[in-house]
């Protein structure tokens, strides 16, 4: 397999296995409605195999960061749909990367309320943005039976409002310590429910709403983002390997799209325990497509396909700096860097000003 011969996505065809990763930019407005700008940063890479946008916010709940986007309001459905059509009239496919955040969020960005979680546990070590500066992490709201209940029915919700939007199909994000990854966290879930304790139960949040969003959407239109060694967000397990290949074994049984597996993207030193190729660990599991994330370029992504367990790669800061990624790696051209400071900036500065390569 190469990075730019096409690939077989469900009954779609991809252009090539370039995935545009799924990033956080913060340029919604304050209702999570986005605009024009977000319609051409998306145009601008529909060069790609497949996009997956930033998370969108299932609910009013779910938001942890501000000015990011949402999908629960009219408003918002019919901003996506603009950016949709504009992605589908340049040649592009695009999924909806559905965001819970659960407690990596701050009351000040919440008019006042606390994020939820599986338990009562905050994050130590690290502080949240806001509008009003960084902030230490709250001790969240632990989740009651029937609210986990709620916002499952929630993702299915948002599932159809991204298929009313226009969207390909949607993807769970379960990775880098948001709400799903929370419950499957020995660190994050000490619940003695149906959710918590066993590591059966540590997954069932995340294949009931894996079931949900399949029902919501059909076959072969649902994927889902892991992460099973990054431990940011106070994300542990004991056996990353026990955790997770029952999880993918059950997914394995659902007529999903793809599997998007996050290499780790910090030192494992204080995790010896864990393994070190993720691909290989788990993506050997995966009946479905495996999408592999985190750290590649060029050829360190043409060797991953080469290994023959990932069918795409996906590129989060280097897409974002070049916004013409498949040219420039056809003609193996010199790279925009990412300008890191305006990553979450607001306006059109490192978003959508990124220069192409000139013919």
């Amino acid at each position: 397999m190469e990075l730019l011969e096409k690939a077989a996505l469900g009954n779609k065809t991809l252009q090539n296995r370039i995935v545009m990763a799924p990033m956080t930019r913060s340029r919604a407005n304050s209702e999570g409605v986005v605009g024009d700008l977000t319609k051409l940063y998306y145009t601008q890479r529909a060069n790609a195999g497949l996009i997956i946008t930033e998370g969108i916010n299932i609910s009013r709940q779910a938001i942890g960061s501000p000015l990011t986007p949402g999908i629960y309001t009219q408003e918002q459905i019919e901003a996506w749909e603009k950016v949709t059509r504009s992605v589908h009239e340049s040649g592009g496919l695009i999924y909806a990367q559905l965001w819970h955040t659960g407690r990596v969020g701050h009351s000040v960005e919440r008019n006042g309320v606390l994020p939820v979680a599986p338990s009562a546990i905050a994050i130590k070590g690290q502080q949240h943005f806001t509008l009003q500066g960084m902030k230490d992490f709250e001790t969240p709201n632990e989740l009651t039976a029937d609210e986990i209940s709620e916002i499952v029915l929630d993702y299915g919700q948002a599932a159809r409002n991204a298929m009313a939007a226009g969207f390909d199909g949607v993807e769970l994000h379960a990775a880098f310590g948001y709400l799903p990854n929370q419950f499957l966290a020995e660190s994050a879930n000490v619940r003695t429910d149906a959710y918590g304790g066993s590591i059966e139960n540590r997954n069932r949040f995340v294949v009931e709403v894996m079931q949900e969003l399949v029902d919501a959407t059909g076959k072969d239109k649902v994927g889902i983002k892991l992460s099973p060694t990054n431990a940011y967000n106070n994300i542990e397990n004991s056996d990353p390997v026990a955790q997770f290949t029952p999880l993918i074994e059950a997914l394995n049984e659902m007529p999903l799209a793809y599997i998007h597996l996050m290499n780790a993207m910090f030192p494992l030193d204080q995790y010896p325990h864990y393994p070190k190729n993720v691909m290989e660990t788990f993506g050997s599991i995966s009946k479905h497509p495996v999408i592999a994330n985190g750290g590649y370029d060029r050829e360190t992504g043409k060797a991953e396909l080469a290994n023959g367990i990932a069918e795409m790669v996906s590129y989060g800061a280097l897409y974002l700096a070049n916004p013409d990624l498949p040219r420039r790696f056809e003609l193996n051209s010199e790279l925009n860097e990412p300008d890191r400071a305006t990553m979450f900036a607001g306006g059109e500065r490192g978003y959508i000003d990124y220069p192409f390569l000139q013919n």
